[in-house]
């Protein structure tokens, strides 16, 4: 497989992981039960200041990636594509959804537990494209290098934690989904990565420049076989 083709066969398998961790998202909003500890914290943060709710949440994601960068995490096309398609598939999926929001509180954990695993599933096959992470991911899997000895689902927990912490510190609503996402997600992670036998720590992420520049040289090298055979 050529450079260009195994770059782009990439950004498809980022497209399809982003599509799997999308559907899993709006499970865990389908599920009706309580906010997730990211959207804890923007809500916080959204009662102590001018910012609304999506404001502040894209004050948080500044802040994350701010924090990648200086855990020196690569930024690739896949944090660009995680930026400009996961959202869009959520509300994609709410939309198409015909069914009201989850009313029971056992159905909803349920329902929440089926979308954790479609996140990690969703994670581990856009993150083996090895073209970069979403900001959250690539603070969990920055942490984690720094903790090798504790395993990613747990550092997730962790992370979520202290998240879930300041976000009910600063007034944000906490639910049994919030308490659920918290403490459960980084479980069904581990648990699914042990089955597939998949590491995040053990990705080579290549950033933007890195696959700007085989592309470019892939590109060049076309052109001139091309012109040497037309010669």
């Amino acid at each position: 497989m050529t450079k260009r083709k195994e770059i782009l066969t990439g950004w498809a398998k980022i497209t399809l992981g982003l599509l799997i961790f999308a559907l899993g998202v709006h499970l865990t909003i389908f599920a009706n039960i309580g906010l997730a500890p990211w959207d804890c914290l923007g809500m916080g943060i959204s009662y102590h200041t001018p910012l609304n709710y999506g404001l502040s949440m894209t004050l948080v994601a500044m802040a994350v990636l701010a924090l990648d960068l200086a855990l020196r995490e690569r930024i690739g096309y896949g944090t660009l594509i995680d930026a400009l398609l996961t959202g869009n598939f959520v509300q994609m999926f709410n939309s198409l959804n015909p069914l009201p929001l989850n009313q029971g509180l056992w159905s909803g954990i349920g329902i929440m537990m089926a979308g954790f695993v479609l996140i990690a599933l969703g994670m581990a096959l856009y993150m083996s494209a090895e073209q970069g992470c979403g900001p959250r991911d690539s603070l969990m899997v920055g942490l984690g290098k720094r903790m090798p000895k504790i395993p990613i689902g747990f550092v997730e927990i962790l992370l979520w934690a202290v998240v879930l912490l300041i976000g009910w510190m600063l007034g944000g609503p906490v639910g049994v989904g919030t308490l659920l996402s918290t403490f459960c997600a980084g479980a069904v992670m581990q648990a699914v990565y042990a089955v597939i036998h998949f590491e995040p720590r053990d990705m080579k992420h290549r950033s933007i420049p890195e696959v700007t520049r085989l592309l470019t040289e892939t590109t060049l090298s076309v052109r001139d076989r091309k012109k040497d055979s037309d010669e």
